[in-house]
């Protein structure tokens, strides 16, 4: 049985590592590995056989595909909107870092040729979800990266998640065929939150993940005090993409859409 939380740490080369296709998080088929780059450092990505979507999480950096170059910098993820480079098998991608910096690096199984794409905090902004419903608890900012609409040659999702201090998000709790990942950051190191999957419930700290298996419920809350931030990603099915429509609400919860606090 495939796991469904990790406490991952940088090695010594500085690369966490939280799913793969053979770890016990498989169940997400995709890869995901978050990487810290020294002032000056470049790392290469090259996958054959599979697309690879690199977010910049903090610190400046150059891209380098397909002999273009564009720079890109974010202060932090909870105040600056996301950069990520989204490319087809094959393509050699260089990443250099002007000023420490940290990348996430997200990748899955897909043969289909498309043209790069770098997206930029314009093109995903921050839009606020629940803001003033269930008892106003439930405020977060989302933005989506790319999904199916944006990106339909994709087999991936991604998007970023911005809880208010001490709310809710994935509410009310919900479902999904497609296997999901969160990573969670947080504004204080000591910052804290719930990660529900299913029935067991993990805490939630900086640099932590959880592997959310298709068909669990999966809502998340962050304590009162701190800012948490999720990225998450899906892993569409073959012939079954997810779809900013297929949110299926938990049917003992949806009288709350009415409810008067």
């Amino acid at each position: 049985m495939s796991k469904v939380f990790g406490y991952p740490r940088f090695d010594e080369n500085g690369e966490k590592i939280l799913t793969t296709y053979t770890n016990e998080y498989s169940a997400m088929m995709m890869d995901i590995r978050v990487y810290r780059l020294a002032c000056g450092q470049t790392r290469q990505f090259s996958r054959e056989g599979e697309e690879t979507a690199i977010l910049l999480l903090k610190g400046e950096v150059t891209f380098g595909w397909e002999g273009q170059t564009a720079g890109a910098s974010r202060k932090d993820v909870f105040t600056e909107g996301p950069w990520a480079l989204h490319v087809c098998s094959g393509t050699q991608v260089t990443v250099t870092a002007q000023a420490p910096s940290e990348i996430l690096v997200q990748c899955t199984k897909n043969e289909k040729e498309f043209p790069a794409k770098l997206y930029q905090p314009q093109d995903a902004p921050w839009a606020y979800s629940s803001k003033g419903k269930f008892g106003n608890v439930a405020n977060r900012r989302v933005n989506t990266i790319f999904d199916h609409d944006i990106a339909p040659w994709s087999n991936m999702v991604l998007g970023e998640v911005l809880n208010d201090r001490g709310n809710w998000s994935g509410y009310l709790p919900h479902r999904h065929p497609q296997p999901e990942t969160y990573y969670f950051l947080f504004d204080r190191p000591e910052g804290f939150g719930a990660s529900f999957v299913g029935d067991q419930v993990f805490k939630s700290t900086d640099g932590s993940f959880s592997a959310i298996p298709g068909g669990e419920l999966h809502p998340q809350a962050v304590a009162p005090g701190f800012q948490m931030y999720t990225c998450w990603m899906i892993r569409h099915l073959d012939g079954n993409p997810w779809l900013q429509t297929d949110r299926c609400e938990d049917e003992r919860y949806v009288w709350l859409h009415d409810a008067q606090f």
